[in-house]
């Protein structure tokens, strides 16, 4: 049996095949165009490669959208078809278990496949990062670190050390070791100077620790890193505009968001999170975004009944609240009511956090702030849950704490801007610096 770029085995029979498979890896890792490309090369000279249909499945499910678990489906069936006809080594056969799991409602089952891979094949950087993508959307910060951590060993003068680095980096800032993540970032990107997710994780400590210039700096002198990617691009480009928002240079943020983020009118639940966080944001600075929201509202409203990912839905719900799409709104709602009834890993995850948030982001779209902030408190804990990043989940927070201030619960919204804080290792960036200017001048108003 042939092996792979990551050390492990995978029974392709022709090495031209092998060389699109390791092509598969290294796009894949890389957030490259030509993963699909590779992987369809794969599947066309290989048509009972089962771990090939495997990959199709499991890259389908991380899509989070609705149609393409049909895909995934149909994916697994192929899986199932071409194991039993040409069979496969322990390795395929998890990544087919993975995919089953996942499609059965148990993600967590994947991601125990995976580990199983890994501990059998510690090299297999392909593995590691399937299991780090599944871990990302269930909010396992502590699980992405320990992953990698198991692994980052026997990566040492491997081709693919650059990417493990990233990952590291990224589970590093995750957890809150901030100066140790910037280091692994910067090591991975000496090392695979393709790496997009090693110098986002870069950024995301920037953003983290209230350094903007070195943050804008980073992106802009390593484009290498990035401007080959498939839509993570745009991610890039976010974390950017993050770091101006940070400097107050809000029109510079708005110039990012029309020529770049939103350059491409796309529905990727992604590229709307990215948007619909980014005009939230500026709108709590009080920047008029103009009739930006409605092309997100007319995506937004196909995809109330998706419930693939609360993450993806409570963005949908911003541009759907923004745009006063109240009938869509309404039936979100309605669907989160029906999904919290059942039983399974990603319905808990709508029971809690999901309906509290979706009832906090109703009640700020209308105005009634002090229910907004009661509502977003109480789902707060839990919001990890629902994957993402903490710079992603960040524009819950605030407006958890605007709601707080326009509520006049200045008491409660002071201790959650100083736990937000701590978080970030005791910076203070310009948003949690202004409102606690706020916080002050309203404190004095009574006293005058």
């Amino acid at each position: 049996m042939m092996h792979d770029i990551c050390q492990a085995p995978v029974s392709l029979e022709d090495p031209a095949l092998v060389e699109e498979w390791n092509g598969l890896i290294r796009a894949f890792l890389a957030h490259g165009t030509a993963t699909p490309t590779h992987l369809g090369a794969v599947l066309s000279g290989a048509p009972q490669f089962a771990m090939g249909y495997a990959a199709k499945g499991l890259f389908s499910l991380m899509m989070g959208r609705k149609e393409l678990w049909d895909v995934a489906h149909q994916a697994g069936k192929d899986a199932v078809a071409a194991l039993a006809v040409a069979g496969g080594s322990a390795r395929e056969r998890l990544w087919v278990r993975a995919l089953g799991e996942w499609l059965d409602g148990r993600p967590s089952g994947a991601i125990a496949a995976m580990e199983r891979v890994l501990a059998d094949h510690p090299t297999d950087t392909l593995s590691a990062k399937v299991s780090h993508a599944i871990r990302f959307i269930l909010g396992d910060g502590v699980g992405m670190r320990t992953s990698i951590e198991n692994v980052l060993g026997a990566h040492k003068d491997h081709p693919l050390e650059g990417y493990l680095h990233g990952c590291h980096a990224f589970t590093l800032e995750e957890t809150g070791d901030y100066h140790a993540a910037e280091a692994a970032g910067l090591k991975g990107l000496e090392l695979a100077t393709d790496d997009a997710w090693g110098l986002h994780a870069v950024a995301h400590v920037y953003d983290m620790t209230a350094r903007p210039d070195a943050g804008i700096s980073l992106i802009e002198n390593n484009v290498p890193a990035w401007d080959h990617c498939n839509n993570f691009r745009y991610h890039v480009w976010w974390h950017k505009a993050l770091l101006h928002l940070d400097r107050g240079e809000n029109d510079i943020v708005l110039a990012l968001y029309d020529q770049q983020i939103r350059a491409d009118k796309t529905d990727d639940y992604r590229d709307i999170a990215n948007a619909t966080s980014l005009l939230m944001r500026l709108e709590l600075e009080g920047t008029q975004v103009g009739d930006r929201w409605t092309e997100l509202a007319d995506f937004a409203q196909h995809r109330t009944d998706d419930g693939c990912l609360v993450f993806a839905d409570l963005h949908y719900q911003l541009a759907l609240g923004a745009a006063g799409r109240e009938d869509a709104q309404a039936a979100m709602t309605a669907r989160f009511a029906v999904d919290a009834a059942r039983q399974g890993e990603m319905p808990a995850r709508v029971a809690d956090p999901g309906k509290a948030a979706l009832s906090g982001l109703n009640a700020f779209a209308e105005g009634r702030y002090d229910a907004a902030f009661q509502d977003l408190a109480a789902a707060r804990p839990s919001m990890q849950t629902i994957g993402g990043s903490h710079a992603q989940r960040d524009v819950f927070e605030r407006m958890t704490i605007d709601a707080g201030l326009r509520s006049g619960m200045y008491d409660a919204t002071e201790a959650l801007l100083e736990d937000r804080i701590a978080r970030r290792a005791g910076a203070v960036d310009r948003f949690a610096a202004t409102r606690l200017v706020s916080i002050q001048d309203a404190r004095r108003i009574p006293a005058q």
